[in-house]
Parts: structure tokens; C-alpha cells; sequence
């Protein structure tokens, strides 16, 4: 039990930090990005084929995993920011899509739906049995990290920018904001984050395939930074953490109703993470964290 816990945990963290990614892209700068899931998988697979393949350290699967999707967004943004923002998020959808593709059919290179494995996982071999703990703890400071420093960034004269485009990108531009590189950041740095996180998964299970990267997951992360609370950094963690518990705790449901097939089972047990959605959104509709919006100084 105490595995199991620690695994959930560990996928929970993961998860936080693709919900801060995309609460960069979506929560402060506006943009809604339906292939983030596209994104974590690109880092995934970037990190595990230095790693693998080319034998490079762990640390520099990593970084490049970083880089890559940091690039890989910017030019995204490049090409499609002349889009309105309901078909930004549906070519985005299609960019997830491409990516998984690709995945599946460039068998030379992904090895297709046989996935990679042996991806190597940080000192397994010193630390033995409690590699899972360790790899938790280290992705626990990972999120700490990084929600350190995106606090810093939505404080700072740019998350103040990203926010103002966010609320009226015309007027920004009015202001003399070039908005266009403001965007090209945000993503840039969501993707980045996006990498990050599924380099992390890939040297957590030291095994990726092409299947994993459905759809679903980035719904999964939209509950998570809608339930937490849009643009709050602390909300898209806390949001992490509630989704994997309610994904994780309907996993039990096998015991209360045992008449239902497997099928009927998931079926119930997406229904019940959107139900307890909106129950939170009922009781909290700015979130459970909402954002913290500056205070408008008063008359002296």
C-alpha cells in the first residue's frame, strides 16, 4: 500500500508540474492549449532517446528535453498566433495528435507502439528499493522549484504583461506591449514545462509508448488547473493532486459494485471526476485556490 501511495503521489507531482505549464500558457497569458499533452510527450521522447540511443547523462536528457519543447512551442505560437483562439486550440489538439502519430509509425526511431524501454532511472542502482521514495522526494522539489520561480514570474513586470494580454491583448498592444513576443515567452515556457515533466515520467517507469499520450490526459490536466484555480500557481499543484485522488480512489469502485464490466467501471469513473468537478466549481467557481488579483490603491 505504502508503494502504491507513493507511486500516486509521484504521478500527482508530475502532473502539477504540467499543470503550471499550463497555467503559464493558459492561466496567464490566455491561450488555450488542448495539445499540452503533445508537448509532454515530446519531452519524454527527446529525453529518452539521448538517454538511451545515445547514452547520454540523465541530466542532460533533462535539459534537452527542456530545450526542445521551449523551441518546439515557440514555433507553434510563430505559426499559428494570427489564429483566433477557437482555432488555436484546435490546431494545438492536432499537434498533440501529430506528435502521438509520429510516435506510432516512425518505428526506426520511436520504435512504434513497442515503446522504449530501459530508459534509465536516476542512481536505481545505489539506491535499490528506495528508488521510488528518492524519485519522489526529487520530484517534490522539482514542483517546489518551480512553483518558486513562477511566483516570481507572475509578480514580475512580464506575468503582469501576460496577464494584461490575457484580459485584452488589443489594449496591451495599445500600451506598446509587443504581444506576439509576449506569447511566443509564454508558450516557450509552458512547453518547457510540459518537457520537463514528461522527462521526469519517462525515468520514473523507464518505459514510454506512443498510447499513453491520449487526449484524455490533457482534459485530466484542464480539471486539475480549473478545480485548483486558473492563474493561481499554488491552485494548478493543489488541482494536481485532487484530480489523481479522485482518478485513483474510483479505481476501488470494483468493490462496491461488482456487477459492472470493466468498460461500464471507466465509464463511471470519468463520470465521477466530472461530477466532483462541478461540485467543486459549484462550491468554489473561481477554483479552490482562486487568483490572487492585485488591489487597486484607493483615494488618499
Amino acid at each position: 500500500m505504502t508503494s502504491y501511495l507513493i507511486a500516486m503521489a509521484t504521478f500527482a507531482s508530475i502532473y502539477a508540474i504540467l499543470a503550471l505549464g499550463l497555467n503559464v500558457m493558459w492561466g496567464m497569458a490566455g491561450m488555450v492549449n488542448l495539445g499540452i499533452v503533445g508537448f509532454y510527450a515530446f519531452g519524454a521522447y527527446i529525453s529518452a532517446l539521448l538517454t538511451v540511443n545515445a547514452h547520454a547523462p540523465i541530466a542532460l536528457g533533462f535539459l534537452a528535453a527542456m530545450i526542445g519543447t521551449a523551441a518546439m512551442g515557440a514555433l507553434v505560437t510563430l505559426g499559428i498566433m494570427r489564429l483566433r483562439d477557437d482555432y488555436l486550440a484546435i490546431v494545438t489538439l492536432g499537434f498533440a495528435e501529430v506528435v502521438r502519430i509520429v510516435a506510432e509509425n516512425e518505428i526506426w526511431l520511436t520504435r512504434g507502439t513497442d515503446g522504449i524501454s530501459g530508459i534509465p532511472q536516476p542512481l536505481k542502482h545505489l539506491l535499490g528499493a528506495d528508488f521510488n521514495l528518492a524519485y519522489l522526494i526529487f520530484c517534490l522539489v522539482i514542483v517546489a522549484l518551480t512553483l518558486f520561480v513562477l511566483e516570481r514570474v507572475r509578480t514580475s513586470p512580464f506575468g503582469r504583461v501576460l496577464r494584461a494580454i490575457r484580459e485584452d491583448a488589443q489594449v496591451a498592444a495599445f500600451a506598446g506591449k509587443d504581444v506576439l513576443k509576449f506569447k511566443v515567452k509564454a508558450f516557450a515556457l509552458g512547453g518547457a514545462l510540459a518537457g520537463l515533466a514528461g522527462a521526469l515520467y519517462a525515468h520514473y517507469t523507464s518505459y514510454i509508448v506512443p498510447e499513453i499520450y491520449v487526449p484524455l490526459l490533457t482534459i485530466y490536466i484542464f480539471l486539475a488547473l480549473t478545480a485548483g484555480g486558473i492563474g493561481n500557481n499554488f491552485g494548478a499543484v493543489i488541482g494536481a493532486f485532487v484530480v489523481v485522488f479522485f482518478l485513483e480512489s474510483t479505481r476501488f469502485l470494483i468493490g462496491v459494485v461488482p456487477w459492472l464490466s470493466a468498460e461500464q467501471l471507466a465509464a463511471l469513473r470519468e463520470f465521477l471526476v466530472g461530477l466532483g468537478l462541478l461540485l467543486v466549481l459549484y462550491a468554489r467557481p473561481r477554483g479552490l485556490m482562486p487568483e490572487p488579483l492585485p488591489r487597486l490603491a484607493g483615494p488618499s
